[in-house]
């Protein structure tokens, strides 16, 4: 298995890992009454989650891409669901959402295809983090105040794991180890 093959089957793992454990803490704690917890989780699940799409988009091209983020969307609910019932309502959400955000994030992302990968995350994150932060509060009846929570959040988190990400998965020229298409430079 070729690196990045593996990079792909562990960002894919880590984009599911993340996805289905905010559904179940945000389920916990919307259950005892505290919605706010979940802007903790957006920051730190949620917001990888936006940025994994990102390093995705750059891997794969037209309806492939589309198929490979569809699957991940539709598999994280239903293995949140499959992990407690309970999470029907926030599972259901979390991927009507996610689709409605990574559908504009992914406009967004490709309309600055010319700018570094960096910048390119991190606008396109801005207007993903808006459409999932507004259509899953209003879905699940959580507060305003709790949404622009989960924005800022979601923004900030996204900051960090850009710069993580760009360190782990970029590997600056290490032997064997092919550049994702668009990293060094602005274009895919």
């Amino acid at each position: 298995m070729t690196h990045i093959h593996r990079q792909t089957i562990g960002l894919m793992t880590l984009y599911l890992t993340a996805i289905v454990a905010a559904n179940l803490i945000v389920t916990h704690y919307a259950k005892i009454g505290h919605p706010e917890a979940s802007v903790y989780t957006a920051f730190g699940l949620v917001a990888l989650d936006l940025v994994i799409r990102d390093v995705l988009h750059d891997w794969y091209a037209g309806r492939t891409r589309l198929l490979v983020l569809g699957v991940l969307i539709a598999a994280g609910s239903l293995l949140s669901y499959l992990a407690n019932p309970d999470s029907a309502l926030i599972a259901k959400w979390s991927a009507i959402a996610f689709a409605a955000a990574m559908t504009v994030d992914g406009i967004v992302y490709h309309a600055l295809r010319r700018l570094p990968w960096a910048e390119r995350s991190n606008a396109s994150n801005i207007a993903g983090a808006a459409v999932d932060s507004a259509v899953f509060c209003a879905g699940v009846g959580f507060p305003f105040i709790v949404a622009f929570g989960q924005f800022t959040a979601k923004v900030a988190g996204g900051v960090v794991f850009v710069l993580l990400l760009q360190r782990v998965i970029t590997p600056h020229g290490r032997r064997g180890h092919p550049i994702p298409r668009g990293w060094e430079r602005g274009g895919a």
